[in-house]
């Protein structure tokens, strides 16, 4: 009997779709288009949370330039010293020569021009890497006041503006992401209460003659689960299918200066999938609850 009264709701939810298929088709519209927007908006916001994480992992470090002439033994007394600060992860010494080595490597073809170089222009250095960069300033303070520096070189700045960056766009994203979820659950909303409208008599019958409020909901409840479900699958396959693109175009024609930076596709999938469900689905439920609350009154 249960099963009955659960195949009817089914069915009479893909009925209702079916009888207002035009409204029904511009509530899944709708709701792909909502759901695209937010897919582009997650997708940047996404990518430059990433941006902003390489360049602090990359930048979140101080070096600091010895100066020529001082022995072992200090040099090693401001590694000591180095060490001892709050807020250091790890102090890494550097001498001349690595550095000279270093810095070959990344000159690649052009490294001959330091073949005839009769000293060696690199100082020894010691790199810093922080737990957090809101040590930098005061770990920088504290070095200023040893002796045997030469100079301090950070990215303090770069990555302060990385970050700000990316907390702008989080909070910009979330804004627009909650302005667009309201705008679905309205638009869901309205198409259930159309659908509602139009069965307006056909619901006055079955109170009639005693059917409970759970099974008159049902059905349009349901409607909007299939409306938002529809939707939700629609847009994860464009925003799929569309990033995937993008990545690989990228990936062939501007890989190194882009490419390295952004999310693989594969790597959000499986994120879109579940969220534009789970959104899709609890739009459509939301939707419907406030249209027969508000509008039905059983």
């Amino acid at each position: 009997m249960k099963f009955r009264l659960f195949k009817n709701i089914i069915k009479q939810g893909f009925v209702g779709m079916w009888r207002n298929r035009m409204m029904s088709l511009a509530s899944i519209g709708s709701v792909m288009s909502v759901l695209i927007i937010l897919g582009i908006v997650l997708v940047i916001v996404l990518n430059i949370n990433n941006l902003a994480g390489m360049a602090k992992e990359q930048f979140d470090e101080i070096q600091v330039y010895l100066q020529d002439g001082i022995n072992e033994e200090q040099i090693e007394n401001i590694g000591e010293k180095l060490r001892e600060l709050d807020g250091v992860l790890a102090v890494i010494y550097q001498s001349k020569e690595q550095a000279l080595e270093i810095f070959k490597k990344e000159l690649g073809d052009k490294a001959y021009l330091f073949e005839g170089l009769e000293k060696n222009p690199l100082p020894n250095s010691y790199i810093i890497q922080l737990k957090d960069i809101k040590y930098t300033e005061d770990i920088v303070n504290r070095i200023n006041g040893l002796t045997g520096i030469e100079d301090i070189r950070y990215y303090k700045d770069i990555v302060e503006k990385m970050m700000a960056i990316s907390n702008f766009v989080r909070a910009g994203g979330l804004a627009v992401i909650s302005i667009l979820i309201l705008v679905s659950i309205f638009i869901i909303s309205n198409t259930v209460k159309l659908t509602v409208a139009a069965r307006r008599r056909e619901i006055s019958i079955m109170k009639y003659i005693g059917a409970t409020n759970g099974y008159i909901r049902g059905p349009f409840i349901l409607e909007g689960i299939f409306l938002g479900a529809i939707g939700s699958i629609l847009a994860i396959l464009i925003v799929s299918f569309g990033y995937k693109y993008l990545f690989l175009v990228v990936n062939e024609r501007l890989y190194v200066l882009f490419t390295v930076y952004m999310i693989p596709y594969y790597e959000i999938l499986d994120d879109i999938i579940i969220m534009f469900t789970a959104i899709g689905i609890g739009i459509g439920v939301l939707g419907s609850i406030i249209s027969l609350r508000k509008f039905l009154r059983v």
